[in-house]
Parts: structure tokens; C-alpha cells; sequence
């Protein structure tokens, strides 16, 4: 097949949807494409929560259902055991957010450990991931970062988000699973730069275990990968590192502008794009001491990677490269990459309706900004139908 044209196979892409999740499908990325609806929907979908309202059972039958696996790990296990009869597998994502108690943060170990138990016996779930901020609260990192001196009691609660990062990934190398470390707001992220390089001198001295996430809409990435690879050649570690475009823009360029700093954001889409491929073919060109997640939903960087890979001699089951997206969106390429025979996962959210709002409200708004994402799925899906028909 002319790799090209790949993901154009509507019929591969959707054939784990019935019909009526195929009409769901288009409902919701109809409603996404309105910049308006998703503004008016999220402030009534918050208020409906906050007020008590009983719309649970119909977030949960729309959204809900569509972008996430189900409100606890159990619950994902048939999307998970269905995703992996077309060959793509799960990384499950716990994607409560925002919690600051120390008891969260127990429950989030307590929930990644179950999880790595629970994929040592999946193989369709070869990977896990959790955000730095789900085991320590965003302060601490953020002060760490800045080179500031914690208090007694601060540096005593590091101490217990260290052992929650300790814990997991000891349990992760003796059962052989991926561990994802998801990338934050960049005013925290040097903290988790210098906590994930101290796990990965730890825990990868055979193969990586423990992967840092790049997001490569911040122009110093590229720099920071060439050198947290130098400093691994020297003291014999591995690297793990999954690169996104990055989900926190305007975020960053606020606070950028508010607090009188240049923006840690390239300047435009152009050079978030290049700086993305040029991050993945270093990683490919150094294969034997980094691997690589590729996390995008941008066919061309997909395209690029399957070049490369083909021009390389890179197998396309090698273990040191993978892809991924998000599950409820990219069917198309995720399947049709699948199918090709490359790694592919899905990450699937879960969690309870209410805490994982936040999470399915960001989407929402994510789908809205990236120019053709929308419109590109809705082509996709209005294919598909078509198809169907005849």
C-alpha cells in the first residue's frame, strides 16, 4: 500500500464501531467543530456538576464513553481486550486531575501499582503512565525547580512523593512494564526532568523502564535531549522519552507574558512542527540508547517515522519505538498503523464521570484549537458512513 494514502482506510480504521457508535462519533466531533457550543457546553456541563444536577448518566453515554475506557480499570477491560484484537494495545491513564491531599496521592499509587500488576498480565497492556503531579503536589516541583530551599515539612513530603516514584518503578522493572511519565507546565517540569533522569540511572541500566515525556512546543527540548543523552553515555544509563507536541500553549504564553519572560513556546506552528521531527529522528538515529513513544495525532510526523524506519532498517515490531494516541480520536491512524504491523497504544482514560471531567473538557478545547483536526476526523467518519451505505 502507497504509505501515503495508509490512513485513508475509513474501513479499517472504524471497524470496531457499530453504526450507531459511528453516528455518536460524528455527533460529537460536529459539536466539537463549534467553538461556541464547546465554550457554552463546558461552563453548563461544569455548573450541572457543581450544582448536583443528575447528568452523569448522559455525560457518561456521550463523551464520556466515547473518549474514555470506563470509570475504573475493570470497566476498560473489554475495550481493551477489544482494541487488541486488531492489534493496537492500552496504556490506561488514570486522568483524575488536580488533587492536593496527601491521601490522593496514596490512591494514585496505589492505583498505578494495581495497574502494573494488572498489565504483567495483559499483554495488550505493555505500558503505564501517570502525570509527576499525581504522586506530589505542583508546589513542590515548582520550588524545586526554582532552586529554592524546601521547608522541614516540605522536604519531608518530597521524601513521600519520591517513595511513590520508587515504589511503582521497582515494581515496573521486575515485571518488565513500560513506565510513561507524563509532562507538565514548564515551570514545575525541571523538577520532574531531574527526578525522571535519577529514575533512569536507577532503573533503566538494561533496557529503559522509565520514560520522561518531551513536549516539543517549548523551542529548549531538543537541547535538553542531546544532553540528557550525553550524560547518559557517560554513566551508562538508558533513555526513555515520549514526545508530544504539548497540551498546556496558552497556558504558558499567559504566564510568560504576565510574569515578564520569554515564552517557553516556539513561535509558531511551523517550528512546534519541526522541532517535533527533528526530536523524533534524533531519538531514531540513536536508537541503541534511547527509545522512543512517539504520542502525535499528526499524520505527516507518522509518515516521517515510517521513512525513517524503512530507510533505517528499523523493524517495525522493534520494541524501542512506538506510537500512540489518545483512544476516541485518530482511528486512523492508530488502526491502519496497527495493521501495518508497528507498536501501537492507546492511551485510555478512566475514572469516575466527575473527576474526569477536567480531563474531557481539555479535549474538547484541544479538538477546537488544532486547525483541521476536527474537520479531518468529521471527513473521516462522514467517509466511513458513506461506505457503509453502499
Amino acid at each position: 500500500m502507497n504509505t501515503t494514502t495508509l490512513f485513508d482506510n475509513t474501513e479499517v480504521a472504524f471497524a470496531l464501531k457499530n453504526d450507531s457508535q459511528l453516528e455518536r462519533a460524528y455527533f460529537l466531533f460536529k459539536m466539537i467543530s463549534y467553538q461556541p457550543m464547546v465554550r457554552i457546553g463546558t461552563a453548563a456541563t461544569n455548573f450541572a456538576i457543581k450544582a448536583n444536577l443528575p447528568v452523569e448518566g448522559l455525560i457518561r453515554s456521550t463523551v464520556f464513553d466515547h473518549f474514555c475506557g470506563g470509570v475504573n480499570e475493570e470497566d476498560c477491560l473489554p475495550v481493551i481486550d477489544k482494541m487488541f484484537t486488531k492489534g493496537v494495545c492500552s496504556v490506561l491513564d488514570y486522568s483524575v486531575e488536580g488533587k492536593e491531599e496527601e491521601s490522593t496521592f496514596d490512591e494514585a499509587r496505589d492505583k498505578i501499582l494495581k495497574i502494573v500488576k494488572f498489565a504483567d498480565e495483559k499483554e495488550a497492556m505493555p505500558i503505564v503512565v501517570f502525570k509527576p503531579t499525581a504522586f506530589g503536589r505542583f508546589h513542590l516541583y515548582q520550588k524545586l525547580g526554582e532552586g529554592k530551599t524546601l521547608t522541614d515539612e516540605e522536604q519531608a513530603e518530597w521524601n513521600r512523593a519520591l517513595d511513590r516514584f520508587y515504589e511503582v518503578c521497582a515494581l515496573a522493572k521486575e515485571k518488565d512494564v513500560e513506565v510513561l511519565i507524563d509532562g507538565e507546565e514548564s515551570w514545575m517540569q525541571d523538577a520532574a526532568d531531574d527526578l525522571c533522569e535519577l529514575l533512569m540511572r536507577k532503573y533503566n541500566t538494561i533496557k529503559p523502564i522509565v520514560y520522561n515525556t518531551l513536549q516539543t512546543y517549548r523551542w529548549d527540548r531538543l537541547d535538553y535531549l542531546k544532553s540528557l543523552h550525553e550524560r547518559a553515555k557517560a554513566e551508562n544509563f538508558k533513555v526513555g522519552i515520549k514526545i508530544v507536541r504539548g497540551a498546556y500553549m496558552e497556558k504558558e504564553r499567559n504566564r510568560a507574558e504576565e510574569k515578564g519572560y520569554k515564552s517557553p513556546i516556539c513561535e509558531s506552528k511551523l517550528s512546534t512542527d519541526e522541532n517535533f521531527d527533528t526530536c523524533m529522528s534524533y531519538i531514531l538515529n540513536n536508537l541503541n540508547e534511547i527509545s522512543l513513544f512517539i504520542g502525535t495525532h499528526n499524520e505527516q510526523s507518522c509518515y516521517l517515522a515510517m521513512n525513517m524506519m524503512a530507510e533505517m532498517g528499523i523493524e517495525k515490531t522493534d520494541n524501542n519505538v512506538w506510537f500512540g494516541q489518545l483512544y476516541g480520536m485518530s482511528d486512523h491512524i492508530s488502526y491502519n498503523l496497527a495493521e501495518q504491523g508497528y507498536n501501537v497504544a492507546k492511551y485510555v482514560p478512566f475514572g469516575p464521570v466527575k473527576d474526569v471531567m477536567p480531563y474531557l473538557i481539555r479535549r474538547a478545547e484541544e479538538n477546537t484549537s488544532v486547525a483541521g483536526q476536527t474537520s479531518r476526523e468529521l471527513n473521516l467518519l462522514k467517509q466511513e458512513k458513506k461506505r457503509r451505505k453502499l
